[in-house]
Order: structure tokens, then C-alpha cells, then sequence
């Protein structure tokens, strides 16, 4: 079920309604109930994988009670190791099985040596990769002593399930979301509107900016090889604006539903494209990804602790399994090991935490050194989002290569193959700009447009009214999320 479609707009309020107005005296039938609506949510896109998603509930849960009851530390290791092993092998086959089985195919291939191993037609799973990593920071937390196993399967099934995002995050921790599952919760109409609010903004984001860069991106990225270096920059701008859009639009929309619910999500964008230097931006971008990597894999493996070398090395291997994370193909590989060689200099040198504040704040207009600094950092973070769009390694770098050449600098005319007509977005390149402005103004909020809480009534209103009109208006192509296919 898309966030963006008509059968969210009835499915929540009538599941508000029921929460709120039917099942609000009793917790347990209340956690109940947000179980069974998370299921109908997911089983609306394809019932057969919630048997996945149950197997990943059911594990953990009683692996965490395991974890929790024993005091021998092999015992403990065992009941973790079949946590992650159910996890990570129930992601593996379904996302990583055909790749490991091609490359096998090609290696041999290269060694003149043939060989037929069975691929096999596998449905990725929405979200498995996101419910894998939220399930496992319960019995890994669990493990360390950070958190106590719960012994109420109901709320657990909640946490691992609950339907703003279960699909596309934000990956949520146990030690945040678990115990909101286990106190009453009171309907509390601040939250509320702040969470409707945010919902706006976030759809805002995803139909109008997201899904009209999406259209011209793709006709650019599919035929590449038809345009010019400036038309190729122009493709690669646009995919930076519809990811940004896309992911952070559906995070906004999952911030703000959970807050109908009474529940409170970690933050998952913080204006990641005003960003100073490529650490700052991945301090701002997928938060609840980022820092989930950072503690259950950088830290462990030594993190900034250490020689040069293993610095470098715990670098590299974070960001490629993070590439690695996002799909089974070399391209998003090569994506993760590209920000890794961006990110490296800045940790040799200790400048890794060097902008940790908001850029400009307190000021409407940047300095002339944040400007360049933020310029570069947006202009190298989109080059390297081509690795992470193109099909292939040989079109990203052919796509890199076209943009700088002489006709750089030239007029981005897109050449419509259904038309067979040039065009120049110019009404969209005008909602950018004016999406950048707001984004600006409130990028010291959670959100753009939290300012407007406790501003005048009716300014408020006309606002919310323009940004309506707005997406009815201009709002583009209907587009699946980006983060679904991960």
C-alpha cells in the first residue's frame, strides 16, 4: 500500500478512528489491533511474504528471551548467532542469491571454465531489509546488556511491524520504539497536528518534487547515450532531487503517521544537501541507517580508533556494505566505495566532525565559504548518485564521462522520445528552486514547514491551501518509492 495512493487515504483514518475512539481503554487489544492493521498494510502489496516477516517476529522474539534468561556466555552467542543467521538468511537469499550465483557464473567464464548453476526467479520482499535490521538491533541490544527482553509478544510484534515503517524505515531502535508499545498512550492533538503537518510536507515532496524530477531522469538516464554533457548533469541533478524527495518525502510521512498514533520516530533526514563536507552529509542523510552501521558494525570493528590503515579499512567497509545494503548489483557497490574514498581524507586528517552545527545558523544568507563548501559537496554527492542509478558500471562511467566535455555548458534541451520533441522543464526547475528556499528557511526545524506551529491561524491555513493546490496542480507521473525496491 503506497503512502501516496487512494487506499492510504481511507485505510488510516479509519484505523485512526478504531485506535483512538474504539480500542483506547486497553493497551494490549490496542498493540493488537496496530499488529493486524500493519499486516492487512503489507499483505495489500503481496500476503505471501508476511510469512517472512512472522518467521523474523517469532525468532527474535524468543532468541531475545534466550538471550535475556541465560547467564553462560556460549549460550548467549548461540541464541544471537540464530537470531542473525534467520535474519541475514532470510535477506541473503532473497536479495543477494541470483547475484552470488552470476558472478559465480562469470568468474568461472573468465577462467575459460563453464559451468550451470540454477538461478532462481525471486520476488524481492518489501522492506525485509529494513524489519531484518530494525528486528536485529533488539537481540543484539539485548545481548549487550542495553536492554531487557520483553516478555509481551503482542508489543513486540508491534514494534517489529508497525505500518508507517515497516516498509521504508526509519529504521528504529529497541531501546526507542520497544517500551512506547508497553505505556498507555493518550491522544494528544499538538502531536497530532504537528504529524499532519509533516505528513503535508512529506507528500508535497515525494508528488511534486520527486515524481516530476523522476520523469525526466529516467528519459535521461534510458537513453544516455543520446544526449549532451549538459543534458547528462541535468539527469544527474534530477535523480539527487527525486531521491532526496522520494525517501525523505516517505520518512516525513511515516514521522507524521506514527504521530497520529502517539509514537515517536527517530529522525531520518536532517537537510542532508546543505551539507559543508561528504561527513556532515552522511550525518544528515538515512539517519536511522548511518548510525545503525556506525554501532553495530564501525564501532565494533574498531571505528576511528586505531593506525591509518585500520581507519581506512573500517571506512571501506562500512560504506561498501552499505552500498551493498541497498542491492544486489556492483553499481551500488561501487556507489558505497566512491563515498568512502570522499569520506576517507576527512577522517585521516580529524576533520570528519568539523561541521556538526547548522550551517549559517542564525543568518538568512550563507557565507561565501559555506556556499562553495556546500556547492562541492552537492556537486560531488550527485555525481556519485549516478553510480547508484545507472544499470550497470559501464553506463555510470560512460554518463560521468559524457558530462564533462565541450557541450557542458550548452542549453539542456531533453529530447521526448514519445514526442520526439525537445523540452526544458522550466516549471519544474521553478518548484526547486522555490523547495530549496523553504528548505532553507526551516532547516533548523525537524521538518520545513515546523515553523508554521503556533503561527497565525489563518496563515497557517493559506499555506497548508497553496501546498494542496499545489500538488493537485503539479503533481507528477504517480511513482512506486525508491526505498521500496531495498
Amino acid at each position: 500500500m503506497l503512502f501516496n495512493s487512494v487506499d492510504f487515504a481511507i485505510f488510516l483514518p479509519i484505523v485512526f478512528f478504531i485506535y483512538w475512539f474504539v480500542l483506547n481503554r486497553n493497551l494490549n487489544v490496542q498493540n493488537l489491533f496496530i499488529v493486524i492493521a500493519s499486516f492487512i498494510f503489507y499483505a495489500w502489496w503481496d500476503w505471501r511474504f508476511l510469512s517472512l516477516l512472522v518467521i523474523s517476529i517469532v525468532a527474535d522474539f524468543f532468541a531475545g528471551k534466550k538471550i535475556g534468561t541465560t547467564e553462560t556466555k556460549n549460550s548467549r552467542i548461540f541464541w544471537l548467532c540464530i537470531s542473525i543467521g534467520v535474519n541475514i538468511g532470510l535477506l541473503g537469499f532473497f536479495k543477494y542469491y541470483n547475484f552470488f550465483v552470476d558472478n559465480f557464473i562469470e568468474a568461472f567464464s573468465f577462467f575459460g571454465k563453464q559451468i550451470n548453476p540454477r538461478t532462481l526467479n525471486i520476488i524481492l520482499p518489501v522492506g525485509i531489509s529494513f524489519y531484518t535490521f530494525q528486528t536485529l538491533s533488539y537481540t543484539i541490544d539485548v545481548y549487550k546488556r542495553k536492554i531487557e527482553p520483553i516478555n509481551d509478544m503482542i508489543a513486540f510484534s508491534a514494534f517489529v511491524s508497525f505500518f508507517p515503517q515497516l516498509v521504508a524505515g526509519p529504521i528504529e531502535r529497541a531501546t526507542n520504539l520497544l517500551p512506547q508499545f508497553s505505556k498507555k498512550r493518550t491522544f494528544n492533538d499538538t502531536k497530532a497536528v504537528d504529524g499532519m503537518r509533516q505528513i503535508l510536507w512529506g507528500l508535497f515532496k515525494k508528488i511534486v518534487i520527486a515524481d516530476n524530477c523522476a520523469y525526466y531522469a529516467d528519459m535521461i538516464f534510458n537513453h544516455y547515450a543520446d544526449y549532451s554533457g549538459s543534458v547528462l548533469l541535468l539527469g544527474a541533478l534530477l535523480f539527487a532531487f527525486q531521491i532526496y524527495g522520494d525517501f525523505s518525502g516517505y520518512s516525513d510521512i511515516a514521522i507524521g503517521t506514527a504521530r497520529l498514533f502517539g509514537i515517536d520516530l527517530m529522525r531520518n533526514f536532517a537537510f542532508p544537501y546543505f551539507s559543508r563536507d561528504i561527513a556532515e552529509f552522511w550525518r544528515r542523510w538515512h539517519i536511522s541507517l548511518t548510525t545503525w552501521f556506525r554501532d553495530y558494525l564501525y564501532i565494533p570493528l574498531g571505528g576511528s580508533r586505531g593506525s591509518a590503515w585500520i581507519k581506512i579499512r573500517n571506512v571501506m567497509i562500512i560504506f561498501i556494505v552499505s552500498g551493498f545494503w541497498h542491492g544486489a548489483n556492483w553499481t551500488f557497490i561501487a556507489w558505497g566505495a566512491i563515498n568512502a574514498v570522499l569520506f576517507i581524507p576527512l577522517i585521516l586528517l580529524n576533520k570528519n566532525r568539523n561541521n556538526i552545527d547548522t550551517v549559517a545558523e542564525g543568518r538568512l544568507i550563507p557565507s561565501f565559504k559555506d556556499f562553495l563548501a556546500i556547492t562541492l559537496t552537492f556537486f560531488t554527492t550527485t555525481l556519485a548518485w549516478i553510480f547508484f542509478r545507472a544499470e550497470s558500471i559501464t553506463q555510470a562511467v560512460a554518463m560521468v564521462k559524457g558530462i564533462f566535455n565541450k557541450n557542458l555548458f550548452s542549453i539542456p534541451y531533453i529530447l521526448n522520445h514519445d514526442t520526439n520533441s525537445y523540452v526544458l522543464p522550466n516549471a519544474l526547475f521553478l518548484l526547486i528552486v522555490i523547495f530549496l528556499i523553504v528548505e532553507w528557511i526551516g532547516r533548523d526545524s525537524e521538518f520545513a514547514i515546523e515553523k508554521l506551529k503556533g503561527k497565525n491561524v489563518l496563515i497557517n491555513w493559506a499555506v497548508y491551501l497553496l501546498i494542496i493546490l499545489v500538488i493537485f496542480v503539479f503533481g507528477g507521473h504517480k511513482q512506486q518509492f525508491i526505498y521500496f525496491q531495498f
